[in-house]
């Protein structure tokens, strides 16, 4: 293992509130009790790094403050161990990742529920802690997810967020092999990969909605349908979605409905979508005010027995799991890698909408 250097490169955000990062030199932290140091190779670029440098996610109770160190999806090799990690069972160069949720402490009634994505005393990566927008970062030796030899550490990054997110939101919705289920932001980081779990993963058979920009990469990723939001008039959108869909699903709608864009339209659009017993998986988190779901009428809910559910971003299982589905094939992210030195342009592509599928950084230089 090479010579742990004393400083490090990491893209800091020096204005929050705009679209701004810049290039710092860091001290490399020094692993204490219970934690590791790990050497960070890839890391990913996600809406939600967005929401937090611009400071518009209404539900976060800080606003996020200059020299912030973002990203939540990094990939690496442990170079050098806290004191008290022996029972976690890693060893110097394996490799390991950050998720949105750092750590945890296994206390908590949602600890103790199998629910740690749900953790009380949370820390998470890249809000008010250290983010993997760097070379080395420290992580709990018992909370880092181990990552397959076999999978690519630039495939593997956005998994650790996008991909364990949205294989907990699949599971929320209690969707059987067979069945319908829409995908709304189907061609984005989140939902291209929803698409592949749900029909190549879990048996699910896939509606696709987003911009028409991304057709090919939905169809791509399995979807057997994809619907072009933008062809669907304004004025009557919601009523007219819904009679399409129809017409894809024997008259009857989707079974579930998976909402991975961060916009306010598409859950008023999501639940007319549903049949009888459909459920609604509330996933993407819209910025700026919030706003109730439009169609959410008590009458539609009652009489058509609809369920709306929130997924956060899932549980260490989970993330093990997930990178088990990638290691088999079942799971790749549609990715393009840039430097560090260009993740200002690359939130400025996200921000427009941009970005099909998902953008990883190399921060090996």
């Amino acid at each position: 293992m090479a010579d742990i250097p004393k400083t490090q490169k990491a893209a800091v955000y020096d204005q929050p509130g705009t679209v701004s990062t810049k290039i710092v030199d860091l001290e490399v932290p020094d692993p204490g009790a219970g934690e590791v140091l790990i050497n960070l190779t890839h890391s990913g670029v996600c809406h939600s790094d967005l929401g937090i440098m611009t400071n518009t996610w209404s539900l976060l109770p800080f606003p996020t403050q200059p020299g912030q160190v973002g990203g939540h999806e990094g990939v690496g090799k442990v170079v050098k161990l806290g004191a008290n990690t022996d029972a976690s069972g890693l060893k110097i160069g394996d490799k390991v990742g950050i998720k949105w949720i750092s750590s945890v402490c296994g206390n908590c009634q949602p600890c103790q529920a199998s629910a740690d994505g749900l953790c009380f005393n949370q820390k998470v990566s890249g809000y008010y802690t250290p983010g993997t927008f760097q070379q080395y970062t420290l992580g709990p030796a018992n909370y880092v997810t181990p990552i397959p030899e076999s999978l690519d550490s630039a495939e593997a990054a956005p998994l650790l967020c996008a991909g364990v997110t949205v294989y907990s939101a699949l599971k929320r919705s209690h969707a059987r092999p067979g069945q319908w289920v829409i995908i709304s932001g189907a061609g984005g980081g989140l939902g291209h990969l929803a698409v592949q779990l749900a029909s190549r993963g879990m048996g699910l058979r896939v509606i696709g909605i987003d911009h028409g920009s991304k057709e090919g990469l939905v169809k791509e990723s399995g979807a057997e349908h994809f619907i072009d939001i933008t062809q669907f008039p304004k004025d009557d959108q919601a009523a007219a979605l819904a009679k399409h869909v129809q017409s894809l699903t024997d008259g009857l709608g989707a079974h579930a409905a998976v909402v991975c864009t961060a916009a306010n339209a598409a859950y008023a659009q999501a639940l007319p979508l549903l049949r009888f017993n459909g459920t609604l998986v509330c996933v993407g988190i819209p910025e700026n005010e919030p706003q109730a779901i439009g169609t959410a009428f008590p009458s539609v809910m009652i009489g058509k027995q609809i369920t709306i559910t929130g997924s956060a971003v899932g549980t260490r299982a989970e993330a093990i799991e997930t990178m088990d589905f990638a290691a088999r094939g079942i799971l790749k992210a549609h990715y393009r890698v840039e430097k560090m030195e260009a993740l200002t342009e690359v939130f400025k592509e996200m921000h427009e909408g941009r970005v099909q599928g998902r953008v990883v950084l190399d921060l090996s230089g």
